[in-house]
């Protein structure tokens, strides 16, 4: 069996002060309810800039100019911990301003619904020219026009329902609704996925950038956020997939939206496995933008805490997926965990059938695998907020299972934790610290040498959706390539003399024939 391969991942990070304070549910439903709270009061206070969200320890492992490991050698809690002089950009990707970020959402919008200020758009204009990536894309760039007059904002936002644009407490822009009545299409909705299109196409961007890959090459793309598009006779119609592929120049793609909650992209990395492999297409991306709505979710907890809000970043990624190299690792089709809608919702049953009813499969012990990919989610933002150390909660549960299963003794656990475990970094944006973080740093360490094989596993909650209270979750094992792009086929001894017989009946027709 062939197995498609992992060939490249990116990873990116926003920078939005103002749209957790603007955009974010915690706050926009605190303004509505409690307007004149103390959280509101205080929350300013407690906001980063973006030199300290660069030099942010977690957000430069996002980006990959740290690695896990070198981030576990730090003691937590890491935000009053900042490095110096850090880079904002990384070998997966980048963290982008916010200015640059507002600029692109205006860059992806095709239906002129983003107005931006004049003023504005020409200091962001220049700013983008200048981006690495960015600069040599004039069909992006010349998206931005020369911008509105302020007085003309104003009055949308006033007037019409427009959703306020603002950077460094100031309105620079707006974004408008599209229907009169459709809640679908009302300027709260449509920024967000904006917002969730313009992120993706970021990461859509430093995939092709970081990996140098062709992007004529890529053929299908599946999106896998939390956001949905549509208007009133279909709500989540979609498609994200290839309005994302439209902007970052993926022009021979087709694709289509996934949607898991959490688990959603290992489900889409799945799909995507299952279509190379299949032979249905070549080249498969799996991306997502990030979620503006979960900006600030845990911000209460931060505040009461003297904390600076860490939810305060917009996360993305892409993976691309593709037929066997030789080299690159594999993607084990053959070894997936799946929670069924009977397998029950304990904490046990869930990483039996995510983790253990694979190895089976493969005559793996828990030991065998040499990373698990979990729930990443950053303890500095989780802790406070009483959830405590998701990671880490995770891997004393697939330890425990390894007890049972007497992979390893009871007295190995801590060990077997920090052996194949490892710290969260991502941010608390849903779907992103969902296994795939690792994924990037696992296709590196595994052509490096370092390990051999690694899990990634998605969870989710479903019952946010109020369609059903079962729990969702899907897994996959990444391994090394064995440098064999196709089994060599064995041929019995049966197989040859039939093709032997069929052979010699030819030749005898033949020779009656003549």
């Amino acid at each position: 069996m062939s197995y498609p391969v992992v060939k490249g991942a990116s990873y990116i990070l926003v920078h939005a002060k103002d749209m957790v304070i603007n955009n974010g549910t915690t706050q926009t439903t605190e303004r509505i309810l409690n307007p004149d709270s103390e959280y509101l009061k205080k929350l300013p206070n407690h906001l980063r800039d973006f030199e300290e969200v660069i030099n942010y320890m977690p957000n430069q492992v996002y980006i990959g100019n740290m690695t896990p490991e070198e981030l576990g050698e730090h003691p937590q809690p890491w935000y009053n911990k900042p490095l110096e002089d850090a880079s904002r950009f990384g070998k997966y990707g980048e963290i982008m301003p916010e200015d640059e970020f507002i600029g692109l959402m205006k860059i992806v919008d095709t239906f002129d619904l983003v107005k931006l200020t004049k003023e504005f758009t020409e200091k962001v204009k220049a700013k983008l020219e200048s981006h690495p990536i960015m600069k040599d894309r004039d069909d992006l760039i010349s998206r931005l026009k020369t911008g509105e007059d302020l007085t003309d904002i104003e009055k949308l936002v006033k007037e019409q329902g427009a959703e306020g644009i603002y950077f460094d407490g100031e309105m620079v822009g707006c974004v408008k609704r599209a229907h009169d009545v459709d809640e679908n299409l009302k300027a709260h909705v449509l920024f967000e996925n904006i917002a969730c299109k313009a992120s993706g196409v970021l990461a859509g961007l430093n995939l092709i950038a970081k990996n140098n890959i062709n992007p004529d090459d890529v053929e299908y793309i599946i999106e896998c956020s939390e956001e949905a598009c549509g208007d009133m006779n279909q709500r989540g119609g979609g498609n994200f997939a290839k309005s994302i592929a439209e902007m970052v120049g993926f022009k021979n793609t087709t694709g289509s939206d996934t949607r898991g909650f959490c688990a959603a992209p290992t489900h889409a990395l799945i799909i995507a496995s299952s279509l190379v492999q299949a032979g249905t297409f070549k080249n498969v991306v799996v991306i997502s933008g990030g979620s503006t709505a979960k900006l600030g979710m845990n911000g209460k907890n931060h505040v009461e805490n003297d904390m600076p809000i860490l939810e305060d970043v917009i996360g993305g990624f892409a993976v691309l997926v593709s037929e066997n190299d030789g080299v690159n690792p594999v993607l084990r089709t053959d070894l997936v965990g799946r929670h069924t809608v009977g397998t029950g919702s304990s904490p046990q049953a869930v990483m039996t059938s995510l983790v253990t009813a694979p190895l089976e499969k493969g005559n793996l012990k828990i030991t065998d695998v040499d990373k698990y990919s979990v729930e990443m989610q950053n303890p500095d933002i989780t802790k406070p907020a009483g959830a405590g150390d998701v990671p880490n909660a995770n891997y004393k549960m697939i330890g425990a299972l390894g007890v049972m299963r007497k992979d390893l003794e009871r007295s190995q656990m801590l060990d077997f934790i920090k052996k194949h475990g490892m710290v969260g970094w991502a941010p608390t944006q849903g779907h992103i610290p969902s296994g795939v973080p690792y994924l990037g740093f696992a296709r590196e360490d595994i052509l490096e040498g370092r390990i051999n094989n690694a899990m990634i596993i998605g969870k989710g909650s479903l019952f946010l959706g109020r369609m059903t209270n079962l729990f969702d979750g899907v897994s996959i094992i990444v391994e090394k390539n064995s440098g064999k792009t196709e089994e060599e086929k064995v041929i019995s001894e049966e197989e040859i003399k039939a093709l032997i017989a069929e052979a010699m009946r030819d030749f005898a027709s033949h020779l009656l024939q003549d």
